[in-house]
């Protein structure tokens, strides 16, 4: 981000916030009306203002950090924590005094009309009002509390069943683990890392891939999960490939060889883990003397570096045989692959991690990264080709989850049409 950018961004934080603060505020000095004394009263106004304008003066400050250094580290993922925290909890009170506040204009203009300017006064806020959306409020705070110290090793198995009518008969119930976006640059807690690591094992799976975002910004961030992450085995291999944080664009380098070495470095990290870097190729998988393809192209995706090449991984292959690809980005599907006309059967991706945030029940699945992406999270289907978006293993930037739990996911293959 430019200057002119950084300025414009800091700007409207620094407003949005103070709207914010301002607002809530309101429903403070309402509450606070029964209480006689003046100075107690005034104790908690100042108190107020001083806690949530330091929260945004230290916002904006380390947004400002952010800038110049070029990184999130580990101090100002405290602070994004904080800001997102406060922001969400901020919005939903004031939903209920924005609403209160239409309903209060309304009353105001009817008795201005009927009353007339001289006995006209302008309707007061409702403390029970007030004290609602302050009590609803309360749910996000501490859901954010919540997924910051807890959510975020909340690991979750989700299995999906996929049928395909020319899936090879051998290839008849095999299994595949994926886990997408680790992120080891963002763990602290290595015990808790390798819950969801037994939690992978334990699934016995015939194949493990991994579908990018190895790091956070540098190779040396998994190198205290090496040992970890390289227990992951599987009877017919691990597979991976790259994600867009795995290339070291997103921080600073004193030098373009530097960087290239980062990179040479992060790709060696996948043979130290086991894997098998798949980079625009393809490999076979073989059983009981039939086949099937393994594809995985570097990162590709709308708004971020288009480096994979399909065409690539598709060298080799024929039509009438049943691949699987790893793309890290499911904008690469939606923009390439389930329009190609060498067909492939089903895409893995991850990297939305559904923005770590958002409600998942059997009634609604909602998150606001479902205005960036029509495939966020699951699985989605179009003309018998398949795409399974992963939410991701770990977290990045904001260091928590909130109804969108960190996924291992298992998928088996079946033969026939599902009916």
């Amino acid at each position: 981000m430019n200057q002119f950018g950084a300025v414009i961004f800091l700007t409207a934080v620094l407003l949005f916030s103070t709207f914010l603060n301002w607002y809530v505020f309101q429903a403070v000095k309402t509450l606070t009306t029964a209480i006689e004394a003046d100075r107690v009263r005034q104790v908690i106004h100042i108190g107020y203002w001083i806690l949530f304008g330091s929260i945004t003066i230290w916002v904006i400050v380390t947004f400002l950090k952010i800038f110049v250094e070029g990184e999130i580290n580990s101090s100002t993922q405290s602070m994004l924590n904080v800001f997102l925290t406060v922001v969400v909890t901020q919005l939903v009170c004031v939903v209920f005094l924005f609403g209160e506040d239409i309903v209060r204009n309304f009353q105001a203009g009817i008795g201005y009309v009927l009353s007339g300017a001289k006995d006209f006064t302008f309707p007061t806020r409702s403390s029970w009002v007030s004290i609602l959306a302050i009590v609803v409020a309360a749910i996000p705070f501490f859901s954010f509390v919540y997924g910051i110290n807890f959510g975020k090793h909340n690991f979750k198995v989700h299995k999906e069943v996929i049928y395909f009518e020319d899936l090879p008969e051998a290839f008849d119930g095999f299994t595949i683990t994926q886990i997408s976006d680790i992120h080891s640059g963002s763990f602290k807690n290595a015990l808790a890392v390798q819950k969801g690591i037994e939690l992978a094992k334990s699934q016995h799976s015939d194949l493990f891939v991994f579908t990018g975002d190895l790091v956070n910004h540098k190779a040396e961030e998994i190198e205290p999960f090496l040992v970890q992450f390289g227990e992951i085995k599987a009877p017919y291999g691990q597979f991976s490939i790259l994600g867009n944080h795995d290339y070291g664009d997103y921080v600073s380098w004193p030098s373009k060889e530097a960087k290239q070495e980062n990179f040479r470095k992060l790709k060696a990290q996948h043979e130290r883990l086991g894997y098998r870097l798949l980079l625009d190729e393809n490999v076979t998988i073989e059983k009981d003397g039939q086949k099937l393809k393994i594809l995985g192209v570097e990162n590709w995706g709308i708004g971020f570096k288009s480096k994979g090449d399909l065409e690539k991984a598709l060298e080799g292959t024929n039509a009438d045989d049943f691949k699987i690809l790893l793309s890290h980005d499911p904008s690469h599907w939606d923009a390439e692959i389930k329009k190609h006309s060498n067909k492939v059967h089903l895409t893995l991706s991850g990297h939305t991690h559904g923005m770590q945030f958002g409600i998942e029940t059997p009634i609604l699945k909602w998150s606001p990264v479902q205005y960036r992406y029509p495939n966020w999270a699951g699985l989605a289907q179009e003309s018998e080709r398949y795409l399974y978006v992963n939410r991701g293993f770990g977290f990045h930037a904001f260091s928590g989850r909130v109804g969108i739990w960190p996924e291992i996911t298992v998928i088996e293959l079946r033969r026939g049409s599902g009916i």
